[in-house]
């Protein structure tokens, strides 16, 4: 047993997506989350960058003393994951494509035409792709980079006709000329567009990295004997630029009142 906080974080507020599962299958957890809010989107920048950001917000959650570090970004995911585990081999670290891809590759159908939307840096480093496809050889996988997702999203324009028109944009010619009928939300941010997704294109299975992480920690957890026991304090919430709009979303996902949380602002000496 280990009773010591659960570390998450993610370029934004997307990565809380992720908690609501965590809560409703370990309520004994407790959760340590660090948004990069001040320096997203990280899909447009540089792997280099990318990895110099994840290190410091790393930095952060160990001196909180976390039993795991999640890493609740799949642009994040794809570039950075070795080189943490190289700077902290004694924290199990999690990360979000993995996961997500043994999952699509147990359940799609042979011959399945498989979907994957995400950040620009996630696309170009095609890790998706490669891991659905060294899973199974007998499925067809494309990719589609959706770029202005994020920023919306994270200025809470989630149920909104900017966001219905920017998803048709993007997925319109992606779905037919691919024929695709399995979608996979390849970013933290996008299960918070689901239910538009869904709405515009009732016909896919849409599959959600946030849900798939967060199964993929409770098995962790459980394999290494780290579970709580109790939780111990509030769930924390740190962000480095704490906008009204990073408060708000976090209150909506979760359903609780920012009083039922610890919320601060943490720049990391950016």
């Amino acid at each position: 047993m280990d009773n010591r906080p659960i570390g998450f974080f993610d370029s934004g507020i997307g990565g809380v997506t992720s908690i609501p599962y965590i809560m409703k299958m370990l309520p004994e957890e407790r959760i340590i989350f660090y948004g990069d809010t001040a320096r997203t989107p990280y899909g447009s920048k540089s792997p280099d960058t990318i990895q110099e950001f994840s290190a410091q917000i790393a930095d952060f959650l160990v001196k909180k003393d976390v039993k795991m570090i999640v890493i609740a970004c799949n642009t994040v995911s794809s570039v950075a994951i070795p080189m943490l585990r190289e700077r902290y081999p004694d924290i199990p670290i999690v990360g979000c494509i993995t996961p997500t891809a043994k999952e699509v590759s147990k359940i799609a159908k042979e011959g399945a035409k498989i979907g994957i939307i995400a950040t620009r840096g996630t696309v170009n480093a095609g890790v998706y792709k490669k891991r659905i496809e060294e899973l199974r050889s007998d499925v067809n996988v494309f990719s589609k980079a959706c770029p202005a997702l994020v920023p919306l999203i994270e200025e809470g324009l989630v149920d909104h006709e900017i966001m219905d028109m920017t998803v048709k944009y993007y997925l319109d010619d992606f779905i037919k000329e691919n024929d695709i009928e399995t979608l996979v939300l390849g970013c933290t941010h996008y299960p918070l567009i689901k239910k538009s997704i869904s709405k515009i294109y009732p016909e896919l299975e849409i599959f959600s990295s946030s849900k798939e992480v967060a199964k993929a920690v409770e098995m962790e957890l459980k394999a290494r004997d780290m579970l709580a026991e109790k939780k111990e304090g509030k769930d924390e919430f740190y962000a480095s630029d704490l906008s009204e709009t990073f408060v708000e979303l976090i209150e909506k996902i979760l359903g609780q009142e920012k009083d039922e949380l610890k919320i601060g602002f943490e720049d990391l000496d950016i």
